[in-house]
Formats: structure tokens, sequence, C-alpha cells
């Protein structure tokens, strides 16, 4: 089955699974809808080889810049590996001296914003399969596959 059919394939699945989730969550009780109330969107981190690639391959999905830093680690999307701070790299688990470049892109004006940040010299695990635990590929909506799809092919931009 080739790409399109897939997605044409996947998209007509949606609305069933859009039908059951609304009856899942009227039935759960409003308990947890009001614990889940205060809690907002805020950013999803992506680790990244390299800024510059990441930064053209998301603004190829039609992401912008929304900042060109991370202002809270200390972090810019320059050239310069910039030293996090010791309480922030204690916060985010990573080795003290840790350096790196990081900018906020976003999609629209909406959240989540995707924090993309490149780290020097920290050792580099594989990267995550489908199977493995932890988060391992978002999920972009479109209201015209079709024609995104065909833009992004032409863009060079490869769908595995």
């Amino acid at each position: 089955m080739n790409l399109r059919r897939k997605f044409l394939k996947f998209l007509a699945v949606i609305p069933l699974f859009a039908n059951n989730t609304a009856r899942a969550e009227t039935s759960k009780g409003s308990k947890l809808n009001d614990q889940a109330a205060h809690l907002n969107w805020g950013h999803i981190n992506i680790n990244v080889s390299n800024i510059e690639a990441s930064i053209e391959f998301y603004r190829k999905l039609g992401f912008e810049v929304f900042i060109p830093a991370i202002p809270y680690l200390g972090l810019t999307m320059g050239f310069t590996f910039n030293q996090i701070d010791s309480a922030s790299s204690t916060a985010l688990g990573l080795p003290d001296n840790v350096s790196g470049r990081a900018c906020i892109m976003q999609l629209g004006n909406g959240f989540p914003k995707i924090d993309l940040t490149q780290y020097d010299d920290l050792p580099q695990l594989k990267p995550l399969n489908n199977g493995d635990l932890g988060l391992v590929r978002i999920c972009l909506g479109s209201s015209n596959l079709i024609s995104d799809y065909e833009r992004l092919v032409e863009e060079n931009v490869a769908f595995i």
C-alpha cells in the first residue's frame, strides 16, 4: 500500500477515535477534569545533533523560531555554545559544565512550543524507536494532507 493510501486510511479512523475518546472522557467523571483544568501545555524539548539543520527541517513543516534562545538556561541559537548554570544542569539531570545552543519554535501561535537543544560534547545514545519507552514521535494534524504531503516531498522531507 503506498504512503498516500496509508495516510488516507489513517484519516478515516480519526472520527471513530474521536467519538470513542469523547465517550471515555465523559464516563470518567469530573474529578480528573477538575485536576487537569490547572494544567496547560508549555513545551516539548527535542535534543538535536545540529541546530541549524533542525531549524531548517521544522521550518519546512511550517514552524517558525518563536524565541532564538532558551533564556532561562542561558542558551542561544548563535554559533557559540553557552554553559548552563549548575542549578539548571542539576534540575535537568545533566552533568556540570555542559554547554549548548538552543531555540524555541512554534507552529502557529499555539502550544506546545518545541525547544530544540544541541549540547556540546555529551555522549549520544541511539534515537528511540516506536517500541521504546519515552517520547518517540510527535504528530501534526493537517486539513489538506495530500497537499501538505506533496509540498514536503518537494522540500525533500523524507517520510519513514
